[in-house]
């Protein structure tokens, strides 16, 4: 099985999490570099503030000429267009910026949700399905936090401190030491500071993926909980789970909070250090006094890029936790490997299937199949029984490939499933599970589910030909009746009765159904049974069955027994020659006063 690989992505950096990402959405950079440009001229454009503000004053009003009205209005007009024409470039820039953000986190989505579908259900089992929703929702929102609205600015920090550097070093050299005297202590302390909030905020990530889990769990077991009565102990679990993640998320804005107060501190006192050293230059006639507030402005287009660079950067942690998460599920192995348009196509007919000495283990396990030799002929109807535990749901997946066998393998048609392709093999293959999973949508929905583009008229056919059409029109508003999440307004056997419909409606090959009439009552088992003689006729069907009546009408038992298959054969012969399977059928007529089939 394969396990979430987190290890290797959890020890990069930020800035290899990114480039993994944009290697994994490609559209987060489309067109970024005019998006840059048109970016970076909205940033010049405050550049030309300060400039003007020094040659308004030493020419304009400070002049050797006196008072120049006709510079001051130019100078006025000037810096107004460009101000229009830098709010109309960051307009620009961001509407580009959040198109490329949503198209390149849309890919970032599917790309997650597909891959965790293609895992198999024990790699699925290994995490919280909460955790899982978790990795497709809230991680990739903290990546859209960070690249639409601390990306750009994290680039045009970047370019604002360059260019204000240039233009004050223009004014004065001494006064650009420093402030960048000032300020280097501080960027030496961020990057040991940043590590720390990346490990904080990796915490807070895994912690909501816990608190979501522990919420999941609640609420879809919520008819379990009242009927035990457990409500306090699952608050309790759930107050855990959201009290852990408070403390890690209070420690990790702790640590955001020392970064941005720092940046807020050095900001302040560089302000005060320039205004009484450009002062002292200024008495020594080393600089005017337009130039030294124009350095004033500059300095607050230094310090306010560096003050929202530490935030920024905080973001950027909080984004590449996130990243890590969704890029720890995508480089997560799938074991379970569509071969896709490499496989093999199988034409439709009835599937004859065989066993070849497989073998199946859970991680960590003992084996649950050992050596499991089995044929299955064309169009048989096959029964597969035995004590709870001894191995037929295993067996079941491993024949829909849910799962593949640690050793050995399973052929159709001569075919090793791990050749064919899912589209091939899905459409041949349906299983209908003990609990079969409902949409929350209408009867006739749930239905067409099982082929795509049924028709309203179809989905009737075959619920006539079920014998189950009465019932349906019989429900509250007929084949338009709601089922709820998960089916939570039908009853459990209506629920079986709707799975095995939308199985009909599929028209496998092959049909699997996973103890799928357990919940159903005598009654409706009579018709049911009725029903599924015409389902199976004419194609091969494996029930793994607990009531023994399905054995005795099916054409073939598999008994398996503690892992193996123990013997095979038609009811009758192996009441007389099979142990296992005596004790069972014994045992069953026993609690259903059935009537024994002896021998003959």
């Amino acid at each position: 099985m394969s396990v979430p690989a987190t290890e290797g992505v959890a020890r990069a950096g930020a800035w290899h999490v990114l480039r993994r990402g944009v290697e994994i959405s490609p559209e987060l950079v489309k067109g970024v570099w005019f998006t840059l440009f048109l970016a970076l001229v909205a940033t010049c454009g405050r550049i030309l503030v300060p400039i003007a503000v020094q040659q308004t004053i030493d020419r304009g009003i400070s002049g050797d000429g006196g008072v120049r009205l006709g510079l001051v209005l130019g100078l006025v007009g000037t810096v107004a267009v460009a101000l229009v024409v830098t709010a109309i470039c960051s307009y620009v820039s961001n509407v580009r910026l959040f198109r490329a953000t949503e198209s390149g986190l849309r890919t970032l989505r599917v790309k997650a949700f597909r891959h965790i579908h293609d895992l198999s259900v024990l790699t699925q089992n290994s995490e919280r399905r909460g955790a899982l929703v978790a990795r497709v929702t809230t991680d990739v929102d903290t990546i859209s936090t960070f690249v639409q609205w601390g990306g750009l600015l994290l680039v045009l920090s970047a370019g604002q401190l360059l260019i204000a550097t240039i233009v004050m070093a223009v004014y004065s050299w001494q006064l650009t030491l420093l402030v960048w005297a000032c300020f280097l202590p501080l960027f030496v302390i961020v990057r040991p500071l940043q590590r720390r909030v990346s490990v904080a905020y990796g915490r807070v990530r895994e912690r909501v993926g816990d608190m979501l889990g522990s919420i999941s769990e609640a609420v879809v077991g919520a008819d379990t909980i009242r009927a035990y009565a457990v409500q306090g102990r699952t608050q309790q679990r759930i107050d855990t789970a959201i009290e852990t993640h408070r403390r890690s998320a209070v420690r990790a804005q702790m640590l955001v909070a020392v970064s941005f107060t720092g940046g807020v501190l050095v900001s302040g006192l560089v302000v005060a250090a320039v205004v009484v050293a450009g002062i002292a230059l200024g008495v020594n006639g080393g600089i005017s006094l337009g130039e030294l507030l124009a350095v004033l402005f500059l300095v607050q287009l230094f310090t306010m890029p560096v003050q929202m660079g530490t935030e920024v950067l905080n973001e950027l942690q909080n984004a590449a936790a996130g990243w890590r998460r969704v890029i720890g599920i995508l480089d997560t192995e799938a074991d379970i490997v569509d071969p896709g348009e490499k496989g093999t196509s199988l034409p439709r007919g009835p599937i004859g299937v065989r066993f070849e000495h497989v073998t199946f283990a859970y991680p960590g396990g003992e084996p649950v199949l050992r050596d499991v030799s089995l044929s299955i002929p064309e169009r048989a109807r096959v029964a597969v029984v035995g004590e709870t535990g001894s191995g037929k749901t295993t067996l079941a997946k491993l024949l829909t490939r849910l799962m593949d066998p640690t050793g050995g393998r399973v052929l159709i048609d001569g075919t090793d499933l791990r050749e064919i392709s899912f589209a091939n093999l899905r459409s041949r293959i349906v299983m209908v599970p003990q609990e079969g999973f409902l949409f929350d949508l209408d009867l006739a929905a749930n239905i067409a589910w099982g082929r795509e583009g049924a028709t309203r008229e179809q989905v009737e056919k075959a619920l006539s030909e079920l014998g189950l059409l009465e019932w349906a029109q019989g429900l509250p508003r007929g084949l338009d009746t709601p089922v709820g999440q998960r089916g939570e307004s039908l009853s459990a056997g209506e629920r079986q009765l709707l799975a095995l419909a939308r199985a009909y409606l599929a028209d496998p090959d092959l049909l699997v159904l996973d103890e799928a009439t357990s919940a159903v009552d005598p009654a409706t088992e009579v018709k049911l049974q009725a029903a599924l003689e015409g389902v199976t006729r004419g194609r091969t069907s494996v029930t793994i069955a607990h009531r023994m009546s399905t054995a005795e009408a099916a054409d073939l038992v598999v008994v398996v027994d503690r892992g193996e298959v123990a013997d095979a054969g038609h009811h009758l012969e192996l009441l007389e020659r099979c142990e296992p399977y005596r004790r069972m059928y014994a045992s069953w007529r026993s609690q259903t006063s059935q009537p024994a089939r002896q021998p003959v």
